[in-house]
């Protein structure tokens, strides 16, 4: 037995390293898209848990949703993205964000 570990990838054919290699990104992207679940989770309970405090803090509620409705709509409904569109740009306007 050796002191030093035998890195395995380098004794798999070409095709056997992408497929691990492939496995792995899977799995690294599958667990990134579980914590964002989880953040996105613990952000939408404490908006639901906590009041608005004004206008401002009312409207970044309001973004978030808009935005979950927007990513549901589908491509060829262009009157209602451009409706969220012009929506946006008007929180932008009238909280001097420009």
């Amino acid at each position: 037995m050796t002191e030093h570990p035998v890195d395995l990838d380098k004794h798999r054919g070409m095709a056997a390293q992408k497929a691990t290699d492939l496995r792995r990104a899977l799995a690294d992207v599958e667990a990134q898209v579980r914590e964002l679940r989880e953040r996105e989770a613990d952000l939408e309970h404490r908006m639901m848990t906590v009041p608005a405090a004004s206008w401002a803090e009312a409207a970044v509620k309001a973004r978030h949703l808009l935005n979950l409705y927007a990513a549901g709509l589908p491509a060829e409904d262009t009157r209602h993205r451009a409706l969220v569109s012009a929506l946006f740009d008007d929180f932008a306007r009238l909280s001097g964000e420009s």
